[in-house]
């Protein structure tokens, strides 16, 4: 089993050198990192880990070891945040067919400052398993042994550019970016990209109007549908009524190639019109409304902070593809909502990154919350998505909360899903419309023990075929701190759903024991 990792890992070593080789141009010797390597040792009992149905399923013990490391650095040249973790399971009764032996997981970005207010240089990768359908479980973490619904995914890129200022009056951006999208899955398949976008933006010169004007091209070759390109340009337009108040429009046209949907159109113009408010340091607000080739469209984008909480709320509308969002960042981060929350007691980033994990230690919060489930498909859809966010620390108990509402509608014709769906469910991925929501409560009973409960639910509806599923979690957590770097918890969790397209209904009753150590 650890061979087999191992060799895993280094399979996916040659990935990592776009990402060293641009940070080791700009690394400097007096940089100062933190390098935090981990160790947790579970055990579980789980009446049905296999999220098999109730006439199928098994209990059984499962033994979990779970090595990781965790490294964050950030000064004048260089920016990096990463981490990666491998858990290796061993279970009582001998190992189901669907399921996993080990699950390894990495995370990491970083920029480079090659030469000062000229060249830089952007680079990420990650890796882990995603679901193959929304339409089944998710692979969030909650059922971390099964391979139901699941495939291997990982992907990276690479992003020179160059900024150049010309005096007050403008500002220039020319970027070039390549990517990698890379899934066990066959029928989806690997993808690269390379896309080219400059920016020009107005400098402090032009006093109360402000303009951009933004031009982006990207091609995308793929195993599965060969070669796509798209063309956007945009112009935007923005007027100072007050210090704290700008009205603002835009205008563009936007094109796209792949094969459409019947009576649907690839191309066209756009238009938007609305307002910036940005009362305070603590408090933005962005809103438009328009149309572009598709129809009615707007967005939203409001934060507030305050000495306890984060709000934040976002509404976007746009024309994409699953490997371009697997290429990006996706989802509520708890560690970015809490890293927002604490910035106003601790505004050294080193020192509040620590804080934050020391806390989320303590608390037994989750490092993520409930996100739209980004199944896999080779399809262009246009994605409707509305999320909120709320997270408070107060002295004895703490609470974070989101929701979202995500709806996506196809655009490209169903052929090219023919073999992740199978010919008789074409039209699963036709309108899809998720909704969920996730809930994290925490109490301190005293400085080292703090209690925990929380709840997700997530539901996924295809709208053309009115096929329907449901998920839903509860977990209960004691944890205790031993010292600064151990801890242990103890968790009881149910969690019940729909097998989707691979079966009917499952339940599963668990309770584990972990010890974590920082080393």
């Amino acid at each position: 089993m650890t061979i087999t990792t191992a060799k895993r890992i280094a399979a996916r070593l040659p990935r990592l050198v776009p990402l060293a080789a641009a940070l080791a141009v700009a690394l400097p010797a007096q940089a100062q990192w933190r390098v935090t390597p981990s160790l947790s040792l579970t055990e579980t009992y789980s009446d049905n880990p296999a999220l098999a149905s109730d006439a199928q399923k098994r209990s059984q013990w499962i033994s979990e070891a779970t090595p990781g490391i965790a490294v964050y650095g950030q000064n004048a040249r260089v920016q990096l945040n990463a981490s990666a973790r491998a858990s290796l399971y061993s279970y009582s009764d001998g190992r189901p067919g669907n399921m996993l032996r080990n699950n390894i997981q990495y995370d990491a970005s970083g920029r480079a400052n090659v030469i000062d207010e000229l060249l830089y240089v952007d680079a990420r990768m990650n890796g882990g398993t995603r679901p193959v359908t929304a339409f089944g479980p998710d692979s969030s973490g909650l059922n971390r042994y099964t391979g139901e619904n699941r495939t291997k995914l990982s992907n990276w890129s690479i992003s020179p550019y160059l900024v150049q200022r010309f005096g007050n009056v403008a500002s220039a951006t020319l970027r070039y970016t390549h990517d990698s999208v890379d899934a066990d899955d066959v029928n989806f398949g690997k993808s690269s990209s390379d896309s080219a976008a400059i920016d020009l933006v107005s400098g402090r010169a032009w006093r109360d109007i402000g303009w951009n004007l933004r031009y982006v091209r990207q091609n995308i070759d793929a195993e599965r549908l060969g070669t796509t390109t798209s063309e956007n340009a945009l112009l935007g337009l923005s007027y100072r009524l007050h210090r704290t108040l700008k009205l603002t429009a835009s205008g563009g046209y936007d094109s796209y190639d792949y094969e459409a949907m019947p009576g649907n159109r690839t191309a066209g113009t756009s238009w938007s019109g609305g307002f910036a408010w940005n009362p305070s340091a603590r408090t933005a607000v962005q809103m438009s409304a328009g149309r572009h080739f598709l129809g009615k469209t707007g967005s939203l984008l409001a934060t507030h902070r305050s000495r306890h909480t984060v709000w934040q709320a976002s509404y976007s509308d746009s024309v994409t593809n699953t490997r371009q969002q697997f290429a990006g960042v996706q989802g509520v981060d708890t560690l970015a909502l809490l890293d927002s929350l604490f910035a106003a007691t601790i505004p050294d980033p080193l020192a509040r990154r620590q804080a934050v994990l020391d806390y989320l230690l303590a608390t037994g919060l989750p490092l993520s919350t409930v996100q739209s489930v980004n199944y896999l498909t080779n399809r262009y859809f246009r994605e409707k998505n509305a999320q909120a966010s709320f997270a408070y620390n107060m002295r004895k108990q703490s609470s974070v909360l989101t929701f979202y509402a995500n709806e996506r509608t196809a655009l490209s014709t169903s052929e090219a899903d023919a073999g992740l769906l199978g010919s008789g469910l074409f039209a699963l991925n036709d309108n899809v419309r998720q909704v969920g929501a996730s809930l994290a409560h925490s109490y301190r009973l005293n400085a080292l023990t703090s209690a925990t409960a929380s709840a997700t639910a997530t539901r996924s509806r295809s709208l053309e075929t009115n096929f329907e599923t449901d998920q839903q979690n509860l977990r209960l957590t004691l944890t205790r701190r031993f010292s600064r770097k151990l801890s242990g918890n103890v968790e009881l969790r149910h969690n019940r759903g729909d097998l989707g397209v691979f079966g009917a209904g499952y339940k599963e009753n668990a309770i584990s024991a972990t010890l974590s150590a920082q080393l």
